[in-house]
């Protein structure tokens, strides 16, 4: 009996802590950086360095999620879709959370370093942009903070891609810049689905400081760029007219709702767009995968 209690008491810290690292995400942006690491097309790629790959970017990627939670909690309680994370709802303790995020992130950057040297240098880069420059400097005091967000999210591929050629080359910054620039198509869409949270909250976005036209523009013009720069990066790593043509027509998607969004603007074809933009990084992640494997 005690011992069902404890493991039932287990399975629910397990819970909270789950949600603390935004699993999705997560699991995102550490496909990048897998997708990264393959693009390179090592001549010898190990189970034991994938698994490397793997556990070091998790642990790092969701340890700056949890410290991101800590900081944000008091607008993550003001607004509808977060306030039922753990934090708001009190289901963890601040220093509890706090002391899971410092400990998954230096697990993680410590293994970083341990694996390669400049891929720790890019991880730690990453974290340092997304907890410091992003969250704690930025975030609460413009709408362009959004652009040092994305720089944060394109530093998993660009890891992987150092770790597997041993430098930082064009093709890793192309596959970061993809990255980069897919953001504000995902975010910015989000932002206008719930702009009013937003403003309940005071945190600066494109809609609530230049207006919804020129978000949508905005929008359309950094699909257009993370497309070109996904395009270009995939031919650099010899990605077969098969799987070029599967891009293509994804890349084609993305821009027909961005420019379409444009023309005629609906909370219906903004809500397409946000969810055809992560299809389409996922899908695009997958290919990279396939094709080099």
């Amino acid at each position: 009996m005690i011992i069902r209690s404890i493991g039932q008491q287990v399975r629910r810290r397990l819970g909270v802590y789950w949600k603390l690292i935004k699993s999705l995400q997560t699991g995102l942006l550490l496909l990048t950086g897998l997708a990264g690491y393959m693009s390179a097309r090592c001549p010898v790629i190990t189970w034991r360095t994938l698994l490397a790959l793997t556990g070091s970017l998790f642990l790092a990627i969701s340890g700056s999620t949890v410290l991101n939670m800590v900081y944000d909690r008091d607008i993550d309680a003001q607004m509808k879709r977060t306030c039922n994370r753990p934090l708001p709802l009190g289901q963890i303790r601040v220093v509890e959370a706090l002391v899971l995020g410092v400990g998954l992130s230096i697990l993680g950057i410590g293994w970083a370093f341990l694996l390669s040297p400049i891929y720790g240098i890019v991880v730690f880069a990453g974290f340092f942009f997304d907890i410091v420059v992003y969250t704690i400097w930025l975030k609460r005091r413009t709408a362009w903070s959004i652009v040092w967000g994305g720089i944060a999210g394109g530093m998993p591929i660009l890891a992987g891609r150092a770790l597997g050629v041993g430098q930082i080359d064009w093709i890793g910054l192309l596959l970061s810049l993809a990255v980069l620039l897919w953001i504000p198509t995902h975010i910015m869409t989000f932002n206008l689905r719930h702009k009013a949270d937003y403003q309940h909250t005071g945190v600066p976005t494109f809609p609530s400081a230049y207006g919804d036209r020129v978000t949508y523009l905005a929008i359309a013009l950094s699909s257009v760029v993370a497309s070109v720069a996904m395009g270009i990066a995939a031919y650099g790593i010899g990605m077969t007219w098969g799987y070029l043509r599967v891009l293509v027509v994804l890349s084609a998607g993305l821009l027909v709702l961005a420019v379409s969004s444009v023309v005629r603007p609906s909370v219906r074809l903004n809500f397409g767009l946000f969810k055809f933009a992560s299809i389409y990084m996922l899908s695009s992640m997958l290919l990279v995968l396939v094709e080099t494997m």
